[in-house]
């Protein structure tokens, strides 16, 4: 009884204290903030010109080039920054202070050096232990950054979850980057080592696409959207303004990276990228297409927007025009009661279904595999294929697990879907229900038969070698088919887990707790 109430007395404790500080704190008023949009007479730029003559044979479409391999995805951003002549408009969940972090920290500060306006939107669920750099970063004049839905209070980010949880709990999910309105790249990447296969440990397995053409005007109205929303504050409003000679800051960070070995890998890589030389000199083998962004309205972070203007309604129309097959690769698979209910219904009108997502010994959120396996049953029986990707996983061909040969596994991280073989989702999207109602999301909508081939192919060819294929018995207990080359290995107990961790799983799963997932 004692510890009970040393606990009971320290949870009081912590939400008085956090009581006092969240009412002591609040956001700053917008009045003030700056109006800014996107620059449309581009054309003349190094961009546009070197992907003016593709445009124009291919009207009303977009070149759309798919990012499967972690050096390329770093190396055309960085590329991107460094052709840019105008601006760059940049908006993503997560940009880590770690290698590649503080190296395309340094791109944008050299961009601006040259006189390119550069624009850069960050959710502030992440940016801890930043502010000094981002500081450092908005002194400069041609530099300006906003904090989406940001923490008032920048030193109590736990507490003020306890004060202001329903907003805090929503997250500007996007992940963009924009050079001068004539090339975009989007996807599911943010910025960090992970994502860039510069790390040690785990590669995320991961989707970007390059676009130029029609949709990146589209890419640039979503931008200005989010910029110009309620939920955007500029950073100095929160974090208070450095002085201009500690931009020297960004430089030093880079070159303090610069001794690590794997940088060092990283930069050769970059500098060997044939991809990158292809880009920045219009040689790139685009797939021209009929490409169309899907968007949530900014609003929807703060519960304010209608629900014809949240991206499930369009994301679902898309899939439920599926009359033959659906492949779905998503990290965070939590389809949720309703969800499992319109894929079993899907199937039963005939559409072959095949779904990618981590397994227990892959995935980085234990609490999510706990919302998906609660479901696994009732979509193998309602005739949903399951497919659950192995850490050890062998990447596909022409993929580096990292810049070392070392990784000791892979995460996947792709948010894309095929649709009949005919178009293509890849975006930041997860199928779950923190994207589809809470975190704002972005992607695009490819029409294109080549790219969902590429998906198809890949369920049927590589999938099965990488991931373990989950199955209903006679009994209807799970369990699990590991391909080791053309020998089927079959495992009943969840592959590469503890018992503390299915028993996390088992415990999680009792609780309705897939919309905080």
């Amino acid at each position: 009884m004692t510890e009970i109430r040393h606990c009971v007395r320290l949870i009081c404790a912590i939400c008085a204290a956090a009581a006092v500080l969240g009412g002591c704190v609040s956001l700053p008023p917008l009045e003030q903030r700056t109006l800014s949009t996107a620059f449309t007479d581009t054309q003349a730029t190094r961009l546009g010109r070197s992907v003016r003559e593709a445009v124009q044979m291919h009207p009303g479409k977009s070149g759309i080039y798919p990012m499967t391999d972690a050096h390329d995805a770093f190396a055309a951003r960085v590329w991107l920054a460094r052709a840019a002549e105008r601006s760059l408009d940049i908006q993503y969940y997560i940009w880590r202070n770690d290698i590649t972090g503080a190296l395309l920290f340094e791109e944008l500060r050299k961009a601006a050096d040259r006189g390119v306006r550069v624009r850069l939107l960050l959710d502030d669920t992440t940016t801890a232990g930043l502010d000094a750099m981002l500081a450092a970063l908005d002194a400069h004049p041609n530099i300006e950054i906003r904090l989406f839905n940001p923490f008032a209070g920048r030193g109590a980010r736990a507490l003020s979850f306890l004060t202001d949880f329903s907003r805090l709990n929503r997250r500007m999910h996007n992940k963009s980057f924009t050079a001068d309105n004539q090339a975009t790249i989007i996807g599911g990447r943010n910025v960090g080592d992970e994502y860039f296969g510069a790390t040690e440990d785990v590669l995320f397995v991961d989707l970007d696409v390059v676009a130029v053409g029609s949709v990146v005007a589209d890419a640039s109205r979503a931008f200005d959207r989010y910029w110009a929303s309620e939920a955007a504050y500029p950073a100095a409003m929160l974090i208070g303004q450095a002085d201009p000679a500690s931009s020297s800051l960004i430089a030093e960070a880079a070159a303090s990276v610069m001794s690590d070995p794997a940088a060092q890998k990283h930069l050769h890589a970059l500098r060997d990228s044939a991809f990158a030389q292809a880009l920045t000199g219009g040689t790139l083998q685009w797939e021209w297409a009929s490409t169309r962004l899907l968007s949530d309205d900014p609003a929807k972070a703060l519960d304010k927007a209608a629900p014809d203007a949240l991206m499930l309604d369009q994301v679902t129309k898309v899939i439920a025009e599926a009359h033959s097959h659906f492949e779905l690769v998503s990290p965070y698979f939590v389809p949720g009661a309703h969800g499992a209910a319109s894929l079993v219904a899907l199937a039963a009108r005939g559409v072959e279904i095949r779904v990618l997502t981590n397994a227990l010994e892959a995935t980085d959120v234990v609490p999510v595999h706990a919302g998906y396996a609660k479901r696994r049953k009732t979509l193998i029986a309602g005739g949903v294929a399951l497919y659950e990707l192995r850490r050890s996983a062998n990447l596909p061909a022409g993929r580096s697990r990292s810049v070392s040969t070392g990784s000791s596994g892979s995460s996947l991280h792709s948010k894309t879907f095929a649709v009949d073989g005919k178009r293509v989702f890849v975006g930041s999207f997860n199928f779950d229900l923190r994207s589809a109602r809470l975190n704002t999301e972005m992607g695009l909508v490819i029409e294109s038969e080549v790219l969902a081939g590429r998906i198809r192919d890949a369920f049927a060819r590589r999938i099965p070698q990488v991931a373990y294929e989950v199955r209903l018995s006679d009994a209807g207990d799970v369990y699990w088919i590991e391909r080791q080359g053309e020998l089927p290995v079959r495992r009943d107990i969840e592959p590469g887990s503890s018992v503390w961790q299915r028993n996390v799983v088992r415990f999680l799963s009792l609780f309705d707790i897939d919309w905080l997932l």
